[in-house]
């Protein structure tokens, strides 16, 4: 245990009277034991900040200026963004820690992805259901941009409701992640708007990247931690990776209709405020916080990402599926009057 006093000792967790003070030689019941090697746990900490820094690079790669400032000087979008983004999501993730009462370093993992803003993945998500892509690309540029002051926010508002966790979160570990990621974004903004031209291969390298990214580290962890991986995939942080985009998209829905968007919009609303970036939260769940806290519960952004893929796949199915029934339909009905149409004038030519 000597050596996990130690990875306190130069952290701001040791100041925290919150449950992170319990986690002593006397009381290791919220401790896990060093699951990976110490030159395994820099590499993966090392690949996941250098996979996020091209994700976010490839984000800003899909914001306009031009757009931003569209919509500052109409923010219907922006408002609706905020609205579903941080209002929806980190709610969700609320009720269901608090639903399946959840311990305290589990309640924080599933709080730091319900506040985390959306990602790339939304803008072809939103595609597929041939949704308003420029309001889908402004809805995860707003969210991602005011994520430094709305996921700490968040955070802290929602760990009031659980008596061991106000004190719990590394804010200023956090707001340094995000500060981080803001910069990349930067350059990704500033590509796109000086060399628009060499957007679109920097947008589809760095998605590849993420999907890939996601298969490796999920692979090298599992076979790390092997049986720690149960933690992970336990019944119920496997229903609330179910149950957290499919309340996303659902709300996301209902929301947009309240507000009065056309159907491509509402389509666009519900795949952004489903759809969180898990690169984000699965790297600021294993750089923010210490091994022995955090344990392997890093992996669950990809548990979230695997149902988030499979539910909006579902829906893009049965989507494209009512859209080719509705069209056919259509067609048959307009040969149907062309027929009749052609009867009558042969009757009275007749």
């Amino acid at each position: 245990m000597d050596n996990t006093e130690s990875q306190f000792s130069g952290s701001d967790f040791n100041q925290n009277d919150g449950f992170t003070s319990n986690l002593t030689a006397a009381n290791t019941s919220l401790l896990y034991p060093y699951l990976l090697s110490p030159v395994m746990d820099k590499t993966i900490n090392i690949l996941m900040i250098i996979v996020l820094f091209i994700t976010m690079v490839s984000l800003g790669c899909t914001m306009e200026v031009t757009k931003i400032k569209d919509h500052i000087l109409k923010p219907k979008g922006v408002a609706i963004a905020v609205l579903s983004q941080y209002g929806i999501m980190p709610l969700t993730a609320f009720c269901l820690a608090k639903g399946f009462q959840l311990p305290e370093t589990t309640a924080v993992v599933i709080l730091i992805c319900g506040c985390c803003p959306g990602g790339a993945l939304s803008n072809i998500l939103a595609l597929a259901l041939r949704g308003d892509m420029n309001l889908s690309i402004v809805m995860t540029s707003f969210s991602t941009l005011m994520a430094l002051g709305m996921m700490p926010l968040m955070l802290y508002l929602y760990c009031q409701g659980f008596s061991n966790l106000q004190k719990a979160v590394p804010y200023v570990d956090i707001i340094i992640s995000l500060v981080l990621i803001l910069v990349p974004c930067g350059f990704g903004i500033l590509i796109n708007y000086f060399r628009p031209k060499y957007s679109r291969i920097i947008t589809k390298v760095g998605l590849g990247v993420l999907m890939i990214s996601i298969v490796v580290i999920g692979i090298i962890s599992s076979v790390e931690i092997r049986g720690s991986l149960l933690n992970v995939l336990s019944p119920p942080l496997m229903s609330i990776g179910a149950l957290m985009p499919l309340i996303g998209y659902s709300f996301g829905y209902i929301i947009s209709s309240i507000f009065r968007l056309n159907q491509r919009e509402r389509r666009t609303v519900a795949m952004e405020t489903g759809c969180q970036n898990i690169q984000l939260c699965a790297t600021i769940l294993k750089v923010a916080f210490p091994p022995a806290v955090i344990g392997p519960m890093y992996l669950f952004p990809l548990v979230y990402a695997t149902f988030q893929l499979t539910e909006a796949a579902v829906l893009i199915l049965v989507f494209r599926c009512y859209q080719r029934f509705a069209r056919n339909k259509k067609e048959n009905y307009q040969q149907t009057l062309t027929e009749e149409k052609l009867k009558d004038l042969s009757e009275e030519t007749a």
